[in-house]
């Protein structure tokens, strides 16, 4: 089976294959011919961005992510604007510095990381998984593995941030690991051969 992943983002894809790469030949839109496709993630969800994410595409298997942090202190910010918290042009660590300014004062330091994938099968059915794992938000930048926010995200159970943790161990734990289970669970369900 071959599944194309709406995305080029070289981190998302790397931990995609690290996870399903040994039961699906895993692909990134450009490498299937689509990367001239480009997405707004404009939904007001982390469901309707994953959802546009797919809909422009067509293989045997079509999946697009999105994945957001959800601080309780922020009422859940940055959420759905994660990757874009700081503004259009701000970046991971700009993102990550502006977090923490916002967190400065903030005694509960609970977060959780969610991700929805959704699947676009051959015949144009789109459908939904999602993963989430909680934990808080360290003071301080921690680690120098990983992307986005894993430096400063530390999962329940555990005393190290995610870019702390090696990709292995990382990935056993992670939202997004969550989300693909139960991509896989699904796919076997409905008699998809991955």
């Amino acid at each position: 089976m071959k599944i194309i992943v709406s995305t080029d983002n070289r981190h998302k894809l790397q931990e995609i294959r690290e996870m399903l790469g040994f039961v699906a030949e895993i692909v990134s839109k450009t490498e299937a011919g689509f990367g001239d496709v480009y997405v707004v993630e404009d939904g007001d969800s982390l469901e309707a961005n994953a959802i546009k994410k797919v809909e422009p595409l067509e293989g045997e298997v079509v999946i697009g992510d999105d994945t957001g942090l959800f601080v309780d202190a922020l009422d859940g910010a940055p959420g759905v604007y994660s990757s874009r918290y700081s503004g259009a042009d701000g970046d991971d660590a700009k993102n990550r510095a502006k977090l923490l300014r916002a967190m400065e004062d903030a005694q509960c330091r609970d977060a959780h990381f969610t991700t929805v994938i959704a699947v676009k099968k051959k015949d144009g059915t789109i459908y939904t998984v999602e993963g989430t794992v909680y934990g808080t938000i360290a003071e301080r930048e921690r680690g120098e593995d990983g992307f986005g926010y894993d430096a400063l995200f530390i999962p329940e159970g555990s005393d190290r941030t995610f870019a702390e943790m090696q990709a292995d161990e990382k990935n056993a734990c992670s939202h997004r690991r969550r989300a693909l289970d139960a991509l896989k669970k699904s796919l076997l369900e409905i008699g998809e051969k991955i």
